[in-house]
């Protein structure tokens, strides 16, 4: 009997020992793993890319990505029901502003402080925004809804808006299970068709980075005034020094232009136009982010002016130029703008060299992203 009772003893404890263990490993509802739902639509990573930055709590589906496509182009998402996403990042402008103004114009007439970033490549990124004080994409894409020199719009109306719509619930409940439409998904979704925007095929990517074959030449264009050869010898040779800030290696198999990965903020020697704005101080509070910006990709340039955060400088020539003098000394100018200022000298390019750097520059327009189908406004179709 006495053995009996000591079994059961056992028993019980261990019993116990197994719940208090149970316990203890179960995560928190807030913290288990997200329910999927969607079809699969995973990124395709062109040759030589790195790896991209997809959270586990937003994977792609198809329904997310269409119903992100519907949300960029809606104008609903701004107060007077005028601008959308896509009015400050047009597609065949690379996503950047339509206008040459700048820096882009709310609903509400107001002049913004900076230049819309052209949007592509994103899904290779970690910060955003010239300032990069968003961490995700999920958390960009909701600033300017709100914020009043862009959309200007509160999302509880955003919501209030969508929820009134035939078809939303709906496209909600297919990307994310039931048709609750929130703050929450509303970035994911927008982020989703955000992270497709890919741009891997211009020519310098068919001639050079998909053949693998780096010494590979342009076909050149006797009707052109440069050369496309000479201008890429320029822009990975000490001469045209473009290389330090927009990678040819380090981020991939030559990808002529920085995804913004390593070394993502600097001072490239502006005057600062306007003072009040610190940059990446603004973000770290850190004296030493002085007027660093986000190193924009050179993908695309052609189609992407006025080009650096203030829009100071107007065309693809003139930023050329702009580095070939040097740029200014502005109190925290990067090192790597080693000839900036009258005391070390200038570049000096000639002008059949500045000819040439633009020709080359002109083979990283990718015109199938420009044009691709999939990027395009649902509600034109």
């Amino acid at each position: 009997m006495q053995q009996k009772h000591s079994s059961t003893i056992w028993k019980l404890f261990l019993l116990a020992i197994l719940s208090i263990g149970l316990y203890q490993c179960k995560k928190p509802e807030d913290q288990s793993s997200p329910v999927m739902f969607g079809t699969p639509q995973p990124l395709e990573i062109p040759k030589g890319f790195p790896r991209t930055n997809v959270p586990a709590d937003n994977p792609q589906t198809i329904e997310g990505v269409e119903l992100g496509r519907h949300l960029f182009y809606d104008k609903r998402l701004s107060a007077d029901l005028t601008q959308s996403c896509a009015s400050c990042h047009a597609q065949h402008r690379a996503f950047s502003d339509v206008t040459l103004d700048p820096t882009s114009t709310g609903v509400d007439g107001i002049k913004g402080r900076r230049n819309s970033m052209a949007l592509f490549n994103l899904a290779f990124q970690e910060k955003f925004f010239w300032d990069g004080r968003a961490q995700s994409l999920e958390e960009q894409s909701l600033h300017p809804i709100e914020d009043p020199l862009e959309l200007n719009v509160k999302l509880e109306t955003v919501i209030a808006r969508l929820e009134a719509d035939t078809a939303y619930p709906e496209m909600f409940a297919a990307a994310f299970g039931d048709n609750k439409i929130s703050k929450k998904r509303i970035g994911k979704a927008i982020a989703q068709f955000e992270r497709t925007m890919i741009s891997a095929n211009s020519e310098f990517d068919k001639v050079k980075r998909i053949s693998g074959n780096i010494d590979a030449p342009f076909i050149e264009d006797a009707s052109t005034p440069g050369s496309k050869n000479n201008g890429w010898l320029l822009f990975k040779g000490t001469t045209g020094d473009c290389f330090h800030c927009h990678s040819i290696e380090a981020d991939g198999a030559f990808l002529g232009g920085s995804f913004g990965v390593n070394n993502q903020f600097r001072n490239n020697g502006l005057k600062m136009k306007y003072r009040g704005d610190l940059g990446r101080q603004g973000v770290t509070n850190e004296p030493s982010d002085f007027g660093k910006f986000k190193v924009p990709s050179v993908r695309n340039s052609e189609r992407t002016a006025p080009f650096m955060h203030d829009g100071s400088v107007p065309s693809l020539d003139s930023v050329i130029r702009f580095y070939s003098f040097g740029g200014f000394s502005n109190g925290n100018t990067d090192p790597q703008m080693d000839f900036a200022g009258d005391a070390k000298g200038t570049r000096n390019l000639s002008e059949e060299q500045i000819d040439d750097l633009e020709e080359f520059l002109k083979t990283l327009t990718d015109w199938e992203f420009l044009e691709d189908p999939r990027f395009s406004d649902p509600f034109a179709e």
